[in-house]
This record gives structure tokens, C-alpha cells and sequence, in this order.
């Protein structure tokens, strides 16, 4: 039985009518219309503009993301693992879970984890490269689950790329059973006043455009670039989290403050 008592997997039905928002992949293929969208997100971060630049990037994403991270992200990745503290028979939702990368430790842990993402060419890939997973196509403001399905629920480097990130933290909390925590990683402002001018001025409107260049959309990079550097910083979104009904709202620096995790519960 899941959490929450119920005799059924906590996502949906992917026969549910809502063709264009949610489903499971490999069941509802013909559901996915990425067809007209743009190539390049803007700051407004309209889903299907989101959705679109990330099916174009996927094929090389994970490899960008070690390459203009230098390796930090394996760093950042096991630092969510360690909080998250998945157990055998937990419900652990990952949502922006791209190509899976990010919830094979949790199924490795033995928890029965659900990699969600709002872009199918994302999941495409990981289905590809980790037949194992479950992985469910989902928005974030608009989640495929039930009510207190989750033992603990994460994003990583996701949530900011929402259309309404108050939307997506209240669904979150929706699914996550009480007791249930959330950890969320995201860029954000670096602590030491010198090194954040030279984050902010010198590595992300230079550095991270040429890096990008790597790949097969760098206009893509260039608007993720513009969303960390518009992104609240760690004391904002804690606020955000806690406005969104999450408890005992704290955060923990990581290489400095670029990168931020926040961890919550719901009580």
C-alpha cells in the first residue's frame, strides 16, 4: 500500500482526459505536442516554451550540465541524495528529473521513485538510458498525483524554470504526506561579495554563453544563464517555501552559495 493509504501507485491513470498536461511515458506518446514552440524560453517561462527548448537540448544535456558545472553537479547531486535520506519502501517524487540522472540513487536506495518532468524529449532520453525507471511526463503547477502520496518530494535546478514557482511549491506540498519533507536544489547567490561580483558579471554572461556553444541550442543556455541570475536568493525563497505551507524551512550553501539546498516539511 502506498502512502496515504491508498491500494494504487500515486500517479494517475495516464486514460485520464488531460491529453496535453500529464502522462506516463511509453503509454501516451500521441499526448505530446511540442509541435510550433519556440527554440528559446523567455523570462515569462511559458510551459510550452520550456518544454519545447528542453526536448531540443536533451540528447547532451547531462553532459553540459558536468562540463559548464565543472563537475559540481556530481557534487551538488549527492548532497540532495544524502538530504532527501530516501529508505527501502519510500514514495519519493523528483520532479524536473530530465533524464533520470537525479532519481537513480533514490530507486538504487530502494525507494519507488516517480522521475517527472514537463518535457518529453527529456524523458524520451532517460527512458533510453534507464529503462527501469518510471518516468511521468507532469507539470509542476498541475501534478499528476494524489493528495499525501509522497514520502519526500525534490527538484533540482528545475524550479526555476516554473511558470508560477508559488503554484509549483503548494502542489508539492499537496502530494507530500505528513512528515513528508521536500528538498529543493537551485542556483543562487553567491555569500562572499567578491566572488559573487565575479560570478555574476564575468562567469555567467561570458564563460557559461561559451561553454554553451557545446551544445545544439546555446540561445537555450543563454536564458538559463538570465534565470539564475534572476532567481531569489536563499533567504526569498525560503519565504516562498514557507508561504506555500512548508515547516522548519532551512538551507545549506554549497560551493559558496551558487548553489543553494533548501529543505522543508510538512507537518
Amino acid at each position: 500500500m502506498d502512502p496515504g493509504g491508498h491500494s494504487r501507485p500515486p500517479v494517475d491513470p495516464p486514460g485520464r482526459p488531460q491529453p496535453r498536461r500529464t502522462g506516463r511515458l511509453g503509454a501516451i506518446c500521441e499526448f505530446c505536442d511540442n509541435g510550433g514552440v519556440a527554440r528559446r524560453a523567455t523570462l515569462d517561462k511559458k510551459r510550452e516554451q520550456v518544454a519545447g527548448m528542453f526536448d531540443d537540448v536533451a540528447p547532451r544535456y547531462d553532459l553540459l550540465n558536468d562540463v559548464m558545472s565543472m563537475g559540481q553537479d556530481r557534487l551538488w547531486r549527492r548532497e540532495v541524495v544524502r538530504a532527501v535520506d530516501a529508505q527501502p519502501g519510500d514514495y519519493v517524487l523528483d520532479l524536473a528529473a530530465g533524464t533520470g540522472t537525479s532519481s537513480a540513487p533514490f530507486a538504487a536506495a530502494g525507494a519507488h521513485v516517480f522521475p517527472t518532468d514537463l518535457s518529453f524529449g527529456m524523458l524520451e532520453v532517460g527512458k533510453q538510458r534507464q529503462p527501469d525507471l518510471t518516468f511521468v511526463q507532469g507539470d509542476a503547477t498541475a501534478l499528476p498525483y494524489r493528495d499525501d502520496s509522497f514520502d519526500a518530494v525534490t527538484i533540482s535546478f528545475g524550479l526555476r524554470n516554473v511558470e508560477d514557482t508559488a503554484k509549483a511549491l503548494e502542489e508539492l506540498r499537496r502530494v507530500t504526506r505528513p512528515g513528508g519533507r521536500i528538498v529543493i536544489c537551485e542556483f543562487s547567490t553567491p555569500t562572499w561579495a567578491p566572488f559573487r561580483v565575479l560570478y555574476q558579471r564575468f562567469y555567467l554572461p561570458r564563460v557559461m554563453p561559451l561553454l554553451a556553444h557545446l551544445g545544439s541550442n546555446p540561445d537555450s543556455y543563454s536564458y538559463l544563464t538570465e534565470t539564475i541570475a534572476a532567481w531569489p536568493n536563499q533567504q526569498a525563497l525560503a519565504r516562498l517555501m514557507s508561504d506555500a505551507g512548508w515547516k522548519r524551512v532551512e538551507w545549506r550553501n554549497l560551493s559558496g552559495g551558487i548553489v543553494a539546498m533548501h529543505r522543508g516539511f510538512a507537518d
